[in-house]
């Protein structure tokens, strides 16, 4: 059995072979052989194809038959039933366990439904024929084979106690029924393992190891039997067996999960050296843009406030604080957006009014000489804030835009009317009054009304209106897609 992981078929029809000549030879150790081919059974299903599975199960059933059948009788039909579904069983179990092997973990039942399938099943087979032969009643020793082997269970969430229980049974049947007290000492053996497995602490190994000698020794040493310093030490070394066997597997099972927890940790680790590295990057980059531009409108704003003193009065003064006005309103922007940027968790300062933002806009434009028409129904403040702050933003670039493109003069017409389905927003405007001398352009502000617009589900258009002019239209729905952030 130790070869049955590496080679299941093999090993399977070897035993099915001995079980066949152990048989016609009249030895008792055919019920032992009918019970470990079986479990050979379950692991060719489990780890060999198809075809080396039936190849196996087919010998199997030939040598069941040759053990069920009585010398000179016929064989009958529920002889053959039992000699094809006692084989048939635990290949199929085993088939069903491959298909399911990488979700067992410590909430899944499979293998306690295969402990206590495996329980039944040994202590059935290898005592029914005996029940009916000890002082107890026949449906007494049946419900004890029955829970006995269903006990192994909750072997793995309750070793200590199936212990206990299977050895109260062992004491049982060395009192009451000869026959099933090796039975009895399968099972104990197999409690003895799975608690190896699952209690970590060695004096409770230990303890578990002694009373399984105890137990083992008051099952098969009788009132004539010859205490040796050999036999002791085989009785000692078969229950160390499923001891060793327990550890190992605990072993490997605890040192499974650490790596798995270390591999956990390490890609918290990565994640978060990810995340500050990005920060870093992030800081980098913001304290970049704000030197840059800042050097640039700070220049601009100490320029315009001296201009501000050789015309005191008229529209070139106005002009000129508007500039004044806007280039410190561009700074503060820039800090409070380097700021975000250093600490991104930190919550930003409350926006203003949308509709606020858009008459500003509106007023700012025009003074700086578009003829600006605005239509801002006031049922729009009753759609969602984040719809509104983005229509806010496509007015504030489109008459920049319109600024830039077609210069002062222009006649352009703003509205920002609510809908069934959200906002609509439209910025047209007509023919350029005179030739325009084209300002600087990144040209990232379409493609980034764009992306925003995409970003709530929305949807944007621009280009010429066939009158001369330009028409940006845009729809923002008042339902957002799921994921984007109000």
């Amino acid at each position: 059995m130790g070869l049955v992981r590496r080679w299941p078929v093999p090993v399977t029809l070897y035993l099915a072979a001995f079980l066949a000549l152990t048989d016609q030879i009249g030895s008792f150790t055919s019920n032992t052989a009918q019970i470990l081919v079986c479990v050979a059974l379950g692991v060719a299903g489990f780890r060999s194809k198809a075809r080396a599975t039936v190849l196996a199960v087919v010998a199997t059933i030939v040598a069941t038959a040759l053990n069920v059948a009585d010398p000179g009788a016929a064989p009958t039909g529920n002889m053959w039933v039992y000699s094809v579904l006692l084989p048939v069983f635990p290949a199929v179990l085993g088939a069903y366990l491959r298909s399911s092997a990488e979700r067992l973990d410590e909430r899944d039942v499979t293998p306690d439904a295969l402990l206590a399938a495996g329980g039944v099943a040994i202590t059935v087979l290898s005592t029914w024929t005996t029940w009916h032969s000890g002082s107890l009643p026949v449906w007494v020793v049946g419900l004890l084979a029955v829970v006995g082997g269903l006990s192994l269970g909750i072997a793995r969430r309750l070793p200590g106690l199936v212990f206990l229980l299977q050895g109260v049974l062992l004491v049982c049947a060395d009192t009451y029924l000869d026959d099933a007290v090796n039975t009895c000492v399968i099972l104990t053996l197999i409690a003895i393992g799975v608690f190896a497995m699952r209690v970590q602490s060695w004096p409770w190994t230990v303890a578990a190891y002694l009373t399984g000698c105890l137990l083992t020794a008051i099952a098969v040493v009788g009132d004539d039997t010859e205490i040796t310093a050999f036999r002791v030490g085989v009785l000692m070394s078969l229950v160390a067996t499923p001891i060793a066997i327990g550890r190992y597997l605990g072993v490997r099972r605890a040192a499974v999960a650490a790596e798995r927890l270390r591999a956990e940790e390490a890609a918290r680790a990565a994640v978060a050296q990810v995340r500050a590295d990005q920060l870093a990057e992030r800081e980098r980059i913001a304290r970049d843009v704000h030197d840059i531009v800042a050097h640039h409108v700070g220049a601009m704003v100490l320029r315009a406030g001296a201009a501000r003193y050789t015309a005191p009065d008229g529209p070139v003064a106005d002009a000129l604080n508007d500039i004044r006005e806007t280039g410190h309103q561009v700074l503060q922007d820039l800090r409070d957006l380097l700021d975000l940027l250093r600490d991104p968790d930190r919550q930003p300062d409350l926006p203003a009014n949308p509709a606020d933002v858009v008459r500003e806009s509106a007023e700012r434009m025009a003074s700086a000489g578009l003829v600006v028409d605005l239509d801002l129904d006031p049922a729009a403040d009753q759609a969602p804030l984040i719809a509104r702050a983005s229509a806010a933003r496509i007015v504030q670039e489109g008459l920049t835009n319109v600024l830039k493109h077609a210069g002062p003069g222009t006649r352009v017409r703003v509205s920002v009317v609510p809908t069934q389905e959200g906002l609509e927003v439209e910025i047209r405007n007509g023919r350029p009054p005179t030739v325009v001398e084209r300002l600087p352009s990144s040209g990232r502000g379409l493609a980034g009304m764009r992306e925003r617009v995409r970003a709530l589900g929305g949807t944007l258009s621009a280009g010429p209106d066939g009158e001369g002019g330009w028409l940006l239209a845009a729809h923002l729905p008042s339902r957002l897609p799921s994921g984007s952030a109000a």
